[in-house]
């Protein structure tokens, strides 16, 4: 069964970085498209971040685009998000989730199959 651990969060200051790491177990990392995902009290789930099971692609989310860069370990099997110039709007907990096998609709959270637990990312000063 795939599982995904997520960590890295954090308190950040504006302008600083953070990497997150999703750590997947149960399956090997090239077969699961994994997204990253962002959620704030009283707002919907918005999906950051995916990287394709099927062609490689990436995908980024206007919010995020120039500023955040996904990646992956295959010796690890684990996919990092790298987040770089961080706002207070960044804040929110994030989620890495999975859709597989071999198979990517989008960067969707209807469309995953799998979710870690979270991690909480601050941005202030």
């Amino acid at each position: 069964q795939v599982q995904l651990v997520e960590s890295g969060g954090g308190l950040a200051k504006p302008g600083g970085s953070l990497r997150l790491s999703c750590a997947v177990s149960g399956a090997a990392l090239d077969y699961y498209t994994i997204g990253w995902f962002r959620q704030v009290p009283g707002k919907e789930r918005e999906g950051i971040s995916c990287i394709s099971s099927v062609d490689d692609s990436t995908y980024y989310a206007d919010s995020v685009k120039g500023r955040f860069t996904i990646s992956r370990d295959y010796a690890k099997n684990t996919v990092y998000l790298q987040m770089n110039s961080l706002k207070p709007e960044d804040t929110a907990v994030y989620s890495c989730a999975a859709e597989g096998p071999k198979y990517y609709t989008g960067c969707v959270a209807y469309a995953m199959d799998r979710w870690g637990k979270g991690t909480l990312v601050t941005v202030s000063s």
